[in-house]
């Protein structure tokens, strides 16, 4: 699965480009795989993941399949995800692969939609933003989408029995039409809530509990999504290296932007490899607002 510009862009590396695409032909191979596996893995398991959380069947079990799947590709030499505990050394290949196995998997109780997030790094886990070379994200809605980011061109395909099948280029719409923000409200700051207050005069709600999909209405309708910092968890609830960083990375190859609160999230550092962060993500004036209404640079 090619990238539309990799076949003409010098800073492509070859090795790293047919890397990239064994990475993202092998996520779209086993997508309906996955898909197909949710029902009945859809009860709690005793055990938790490495962030406190109660793991699902489906948790566990999308983590074994996909480490299996993307560990043993030759191109990554680390697979590190979100449902254990330490970086997994899969071998000598250049790039390390950071997963989110089933990002929103709450929603698979309610039947809801739910996906994968994948970011691709080309040095050793736990890294910064700035070490993305792509990411990508399944959605498993009323269609399995598989959305890639890589050269700067973030790329939509639908997922089918015969393979994916290319939808087109995806770039932010400028005037955008959504937002949704996590956490409660009372845990909100003043300094975001006002500019919340804002925000719901021009824009709609859209907010559905999983991160990824709640991105992808951004991308499809423009907008802004954040989980902010709270009163009590000033550094929100998001993992940078799993979550934040590589939905990021898409929301830049489409057009739009990233912040931290303070300053885009592919210019930080996680606080280890589950480290939480704070992440705005959408159309550049809005992120820009969201800025200076919480006025931290």
């Amino acid at each position: 699965m090619s990238g539309r510009d990799n076949d003409t862009d010098p800073s492509v590396e070859p090795g790293q480009r047919v890397s990239l695409d064994a990475v993202f032909d092998t996520l779209a191979d086993v997508a309906p795989e996955i898909r197909a596996g949710l029902p009945g893995r859809r009860v709690k398991t005793e055990e938790t993941n490495e962030s406190g959380e109660r793991q699902l069947a489906a948790d566990v079990w999308a983590d074994d399949v996909l480490e299996d799947r993307l560990g043993g590709l030759d191109a990554v030499g680390e697979y590190a995800s979100e449902e254990r505990a330490d970086v997994l050394d899969t071998g000598d290949g250049a790039l390390s692969v950071a997963v989110d196995p089933l990002d929103g998997s709450s929603n698979l109780q309610s039947n809801n939609p739910m996906g994968t997030i994948v970011g691709v790094y080309d040095e050793p886990l736990p890294a910064p933003g700035s070490a993305l070379v792509a990411s990508a994200f399944v959605l498993y809605g009323p269609l399995t989408t598989l959305t890639v980011a890589r050269d700067g061109t973030t790329t939509e395909y639908v997922v089918e029995d015969d393979g994916p099948r290319e939808v087109g280029t995806v770039s932010l719409p400028d005037d955008p039409t959504v937002y949704g923000f996590g956490g409660r409200v009372p845990d909100w700051t003043d300094d975001f809530t006002g500019y919340v207050r804002e925000v719901e005069q021009e824009l709609k709600l859209r907010y559905g509990g999983a991160m990824l999909a709640d991105v992808n209405q951004v991308l499809t309708y423009g907008g802004i999504f954040g989980y902010p910092g709270l009163r009590e968890n000033p550094e929100g609830k998001l993992r940078h290296q799993f979550e934040a960083a590589p939905m990021a990375y898409v929301l830049h190859c489409a057009g739009g932007a990233s912040s931290d609160g303070a300053q885009s999230v592919l210019d930080t550092e996680p606080d280890g490899l589950h480290g939480r962060t704070p992440v705005y993500l959408g159309n550049e004036r809005l992120v820009d607002d969201l800025e200076a209404a919480l006025d931290t640079r």
